[in-house]
């Protein structure tokens, strides 16, 4: 909504919440204070189908109840997992339930990915790991530069990535001086889209090993992904593959050498900043990334997906620069 504020195009029609239905936006979000007159409608099937497009940002499971009620005329942005895997063997692994099938996979900066979207009505916005993860190995997967079997990632993310129910593990006084892992061993559910997503740029299956970190801030998501290198090469030649990879996507940054990525950076922008490093004495490929998992991760992204599918220049009503 706050991001939608400034869009030339889009107008805020229809604004419903579950729990929150009949609650006046301010008293939830303070400073939507554009909003100040309006207050969240319930659910209905009804008013979206008066709508062009619609953003559904709801729990994993449930888009997959209502899209069947939505007109086919109706656009629409899934910010939920129903949509993004392909296997009905994995979403029953990972999320279990129902398996709704996959819609097209929202990540513009993926070779051929662009068009397809731009083709598309119904789409699957990634999940925010997935995106800063897929980004960071999407350009060494493409050229041949790693073992796709042996990709490590550790990641850590703010808080909001769980959203906005009240936890014991999420109050600030269980939170704040510590840092823990979750979903050990391989189990967090943006796994599979994360494999899916990069085995489509190589004849290869890829595998990926994710340790997920819930870190004392409140937003961002920090990603270092390792690979094993296939061939000797140096870091300025793996520099300039990703700066070529990259060259015309407008919220991918390769940083200059001697900087590295930070979240507070990117908090409130559309972007993602990438270093790159080889440790020679393994022959690993280190790649970290920073993302605003609320941005790039979740809504930005939704926005920049929506851009495209109706016509319009996808940078709209976001910014590559981030809050200081």
């Amino acid at each position: 909504m706050r991001l939608l504020a400034v869009h030339p195009h889009f107008k805020l029609e229809y604004l419903a919440a579950g729990s929150n239905a009949g609650s006046q936006i301010t008293a939830i979000h303070p400073h939507l204070s554009w909003l100040f007159d309006r207050s969240f409608d319930a659910t209905s099937v009804t008013k979206i189908n008066e709508l062009d497009l619609v953003f559904l940002a709801l729990p994993h499971g449930e888009s997959a109840k209502l899209v069947p009620e939505i007109d086919s005329r109706v656009k629409i942005i899934d910010l939920g997992a129903d949509f993004r895997l392909s296997s009905a063997g994995q979403w029953g692994k990972y999320y279990g339930g129902d398996y709704a099938g996959k819609w097209q996979y929202g990540l513009p900066e993926l070779p051929g990915v662009r068009a397809q979207i731009c083709a598309s009505t119904r789409i699957a916005n990634p999940g925010c790991y997935a995106t800063s993860i897929i980004l960071a190995t999407a350009p060494a997967l493409t050229n041949s530069l790693i073992d796709p079997s042996d990709i490590v990632v550790v990641a850590s993310s703010g808080t909001t990535g769980a959203g906005r129910s009240a936890k014991v593990n999420l109050l600030a006084s269980e939170v704040m001086n510590s840092l823990t892992s979750y979903k050990f061993g391989g189990v967090h559910q943006h796994t599979p889209e994360i494999e899916e997503s990069l085995s489509a740029l190589t004849s290869k299956e890829v595998r990926i090993s994710f340790t997920p970190i819930l870190a004392p801030m409140p937003r961002g998501i920090l990603a270092t992904a390792t690979a094993k290198l296939v061939t000797r090469i140096s870091e300025e030649e793996v520099r300039q593959l990703y700066v070529e990879f990259f060259e015309n996507e407008k919220f991918v940054s390769i940083l200059p050498k001697g900087q590295l990525p930070k979240t507070s950076s990117v908090i409130g922008s559309n972007s993602t900043q990438l270093q790159i490093a080889v440790d020679e004495h393994t022959n690993r490929l280190i790649v970290s990334a920073a993302i605003d998992n609320l941005g790039k991760g979740a809504a930005g992204q939704a926005i920049q997906n929506a851009n495209l599918i109706c016509g319009y220049e996808e940078s709209l009503a976001l910014s590559e620069n981030g809050m200081p």
